[in-house]
């Protein structure tokens, strides 16, 4: 699954990608742009439809989905987690999951990269990976969000949490060999050609386009995979260098990419 992301463009560009966008407030980024950890459920840029003048916004939501019928935020705590990421598999298919429910609440996640772990054979430590499109220095992935009402435990406030979660596939042949351990294995992010990202967030959406749009496999050709320093220590690297630049482990076996893909 995903957990870790890069996002390092001003926010302003995301125009130039989408002229008529609608900023539903100032959008201000506090944190450290460059590692995004999504068990931290911090907030990021997101763009949608909005419901009322069907045109696209883009306004922060927390990542981790909270669904609308939460009312208490702490007992949801432990939950939260599961809802970071969601399978494709079962946002059609699974009629009982919270993701069929939400499905016409569809977003965009505007990225610069994101990171995952690779087990390699006689590594102490799993080798971090930041993942990247060649051709699109920012890149959108699809998701999904939900807006609960909360009450302000202090104030008595309902307070609005708009929330997003980011959809993941089987992983394409060269995300298979990076993300090859754990639990959840062999899963990587739903990528999408700009075209297509675009689609995801049309009004007018057939079940057709839907399906084939979560069936799309991003050619592993497509993608730049560089191994990076830890990213789960707070101990700076060793070269200084920023956490998403390459760094050189030592005796590290090389992916092997597919002719085909």
């Amino acid at each position: 699954m995903c957990y870790d992301i890069s996002f390092t463009v001003e926010i302003k560009e995301l125009s130039d990608y989408f002229p008529d966008l609608i900023f539903d407030e100032q959008l201000e980024i506090n944190f450290d742009g460059t590692h995004i950890i999504g068990h931290l459920y911090g907030n990021h840029p997101i763009i949608y439809r909005n419901k009322e003048d069907e045109k696209l916004h883009v306004r922060m939501m927390e990542w981790g989905c909270i669904p609308f019928y939460i009312k208490d935020l702490d007992k949801f705590k432990r939950q939260r987690a599961t809802m970071l990421n969601a399978r494709s598999e079962r946002i059609l298919e699974d009629t009982k999951s919270y993701w069929y429910k939400i499905r016409n609440r569809r977003c965009l996640i505007p990225l610069s990269g994101f990171y995952e772990h690779r087990k390699v054979t006689g590594f102490k430590n799993k080798v971090p990976y930041f993942i990247t499109l060649k051709e699109q220095p920012m890149f959108f992935l699809p998701g999904l969000y939900s807006v609960a009402e909360i009450v302000d435990k202090e104030t008595g406030e309902m307070i609005k949490h708009w929330s997003y979660t980011l959809i993941t596939r089987e992983a394409n042949s060269i995300m298979k060999q990076i993300h090859n351990d754990g639990e959840n294995k062999w899963r990587m992010p739903l990528m999408l050609p700009f075209e297509q990202s675009k689609k995801w967030l049309d009004g007018d959406l057939t079940e057709e386009d839907y399906k084939a749009i979560l069936d799309f496999e991003m050619p592993s050709r497509e993608l730049n995979a560089l191994p990076v320093y830890t990213i789960r220590s707070p101990k700076m690297r060793p070269d200084d260098k920023a956490k998403n630049e390459y760094y050189e482990w030592e005796n590290l076996p090389e992916l092997e990419y597919d002719e085909e893909q």
